[in-house]
């Protein structure tokens, strides 16, 4: 399997300075009503309550990078709630530095899109991440945007051959596989948990969200013969070997470690 690989996850809350703006609400008034007017005006319309993309702020973007040094976890934050547009240039930095395999779970289906909105509204840079050939020939064939390329891989994409009602759940893949799967907390509890000052919890929940993600495109990479059996059964382990080095430090890693039986 080549590297570098840069697998990434993001967890995001309603924008209500966003969703403020939009709809006129004056500038005193709580964000809580603003909140609460949108979820009421959509049950009356029979809509769901799920924020449209572009009014989704990034919160967090957990990454696990992989190249010939080493395996990696870290994850960019908002943690004053005035970083977003930072948190989301520094993804794209990454990007633009080690041009990597990005890997991810629905990537193409919310984290991107979300990526691409909040970058857009933050005056991001992202040259190497849009190349589509103009700037390098090799990006015309295999660029991180065109769906059916593999510079992004969306796993539960390509799994479901490119078929929403064949999408499966990350959290049931991994335990399928015999990973952890999703530890403490799901995507629907995010903002509540924001709200209750656990953004570090929040962190923590895409860290091993994210390692799912990994493990499961191992186990792809596997399937597909990028990894001989017997280097599949070595990264398994290095995995486990960088955990346990982490866990001390870092409880949800132990917890982790624990699930994976």
């Amino acid at each position: 399997m080549a590297w570098p690989v840069l697998v990434f996850d993001i967890e995001s809350i309603p924008d209500i300075e966003g969703l403020r703006a939009l709809r006129g609400e004056p500038a005193d008034k709580p964000d809580a009503d603003v909140y609460a007017g949108w979820l009421e005006e959509r049950k009356s319309r029979n809509q769901s309550d799920f924020m449209p993309l572009h009014l989704q702020r990034v919160l967090v973007i957990s990454c696990v990078f992989r190249n010939a040094e080493g395996l990696r976890i870290h994850s960019f934050v908002d943690r004053d709630g005035q970083s977003e547009g930072k948190v989301v240039q520094t993804f794209f930095n990454a990007v633009e530095k080690h041009s990597p395999q990005l890997v991810s779970w629905n990537g193409g289906g919310f984290d991107l899109p979300v990526l691409h909105y909040r970058g857009l509204r933050h005056g991001v840079e992202a040259s190497r991440y849009w190349d589509m050939g103009e700037d390098d020939r090799e990006f015309k064939w295999n660029n991180y945007i065109s769906r059916y390329h593999m510079r992004h891989l969306d796993l539960m994409d390509l799994l479901a051959m490119y078929t929403p009602k064949n999408n499966a759940p990350l959290d049931a893949l991994a335990k399928l596989c015999g990973f952890p799967g999703k530890l403490g907390m799901d995507g629907s509890q995010v903002y509540s948990q924001y709200l209750a000052g656990q953004t570090e919890e929040i962190r923590r929940y895409c860290e091993t969200d994210v390692m799912n993600t990994y493990l499961v495109y191992c186990r792809f990479q596997k399937m597909r013969g990028g990894f001989t059996p017997e280097e599949y059964d070595r990264e398994i382990a290095y995995v486990r070997e960088t955990l346990g080095q982490l866990a001390p430090d870092e409880a949800h890693w132990q917890e982790y470690l624990a699930a994976w039986t």
